[in-house]
């Protein structure tokens, strides 16, 4: 792939986090991992042709009262936002409905704040014990990683009381509006969220619960309050299961045979490995050329804004969507 269509983008593309720059160096390298540009030309024609818009914030499963008792919420929420497949798929029951997987998590946590509000509270988290968390995240069959989800919300709850008197609103304050330095310092100080892997003895930068942290309080304070940012459109999208299944049922990344057979037979692939990390760098990389041909096009989006057209459009099956890629992982 030719390092010109990388550095036109990093020449004219924001990346105040270098996940882009530390992820082209991975696509430029890949073995396992290709990105078909005639298929984002496709892909662009048919998106824009469509007039296709990001979905609106979800407020009938998300909690929200316009306080900081939602900036705690939101900050709770992403620190167990991970890692949700397996068979049965986890889910739980609520209001007449059946939700699984991300959606089932987000309404266990509004109906336990909205039961008792005192868990909205990151004093609470720092002696959260599991047999209360596995409460509320009762469902159909236990929750993949338990114990990393326990862990995490006390690590968020600790940290806060150490550092920012238990106020996540006060932490939000200090990124000064600033969307990559929130992220940056989410990373730094949540070790939960500090998404860095390793390929061909170089840094590479995901940070993929930081980043979508920082845009769900955008979306669901409307970009007011402890949503509000000068430079929201210069975080990348989320490198995770769902967007790399729907950018290769459209033919944008293509995998190498070997590495579409174990995919395919939803072979869990090691954490860490090439194969993975290439996977989640052209996710990344595929949402980036798709939106500079958007704009070729006039349709000016933001990276996140096309990571969350394609995450709906994943959740549809269709014919020739084959399965995600597994990786028992607390970052994704």
């Amino acid at each position: 792939m030719p390092k010109s269509l990388f550095a036109k983008i990093l020449a004219t593309r924001p990346d105040p986090l270098d996940v882009l720059k530390t992820t082209a160096f991975v696509i430029q390298r890949a073995r396992f991992v290709k990105i078909n540009h005639d298929a984002i030309e496709r892909a662009a024609d048919a998106l824009a042709e469509q007039r296709v818009e990001p979905p609106a914030w979800n407020y009938a499963l998300h909690f929200f009262d316009g306080t900081e008792r939602t900036v705690n919420y939101l900050f709770l929420l992403d620190a167990l936002n991970f890692c949700f497949w397996g068979k049965p798929k986890w889910g739980i029951p609520y209001r007449g409905r059946k939700l699984d997987g991300y959606w089932a998590l987000a309404a266990a946590l509004k109906r336990a704040i909205k039961k008792h509000p005192r868990f909205a509270d990151p004093e609470t988290w720092t002696r959260l014990a599991p047999q209360e968390l596995a409460l509320i995240l009762r469902g159909n069959t236990a929750i993949p990683l338990f114990a990393e989800r326990w862990r995490n919300a006390r690590e968020l709850g600790a940290v806060l009381r150490e550092h920012w008197g238990g106020s996540t609103a006060t932490f939000v304050a200090d990124a000064t509006r600033d969307a990559p330095r929130l992220a940056q310092m989410i990373a730094e100080n949540f070790a939960s969220f500090d998404d860095i892997a390793v390929y061909d003895n170089r840094e590479v930068r995901f940070f993929k619960r930081a980043q979508i942290l920082v845009c769900d309080l955008w979306g669901a304070f409307g970009g007011k309050a402890w949503g509000a940012f000068d430079n929201i459109e210069t975080l990348t999208a989320f490198a995770d299961y769902k967007l790399p299944q729907i950018l290769r049922a459209w033919g944008i990344v293509q995998y190498a045979p070997s590495l579409a057979r174990k995919v395919d037979a939803q072979i869990e692939l090691a954490a860490g490995s090439a194969a993975e990390i290439e996977v989640r760098a052209a996710t990344l990389w595929g949402v980036e050329f798709l939106r500079d041909a958007l704009a070729r096009r006039g349709r000016n989006l933001w990276s996140i804004q096309i990571d969350w057209i394609l995450w709906e459009a994943s959740q549809a099956r269709f014919e020739g969507m084959k399965p995600y890629h597994r990786v028992r992982t607390i970052y994704y």
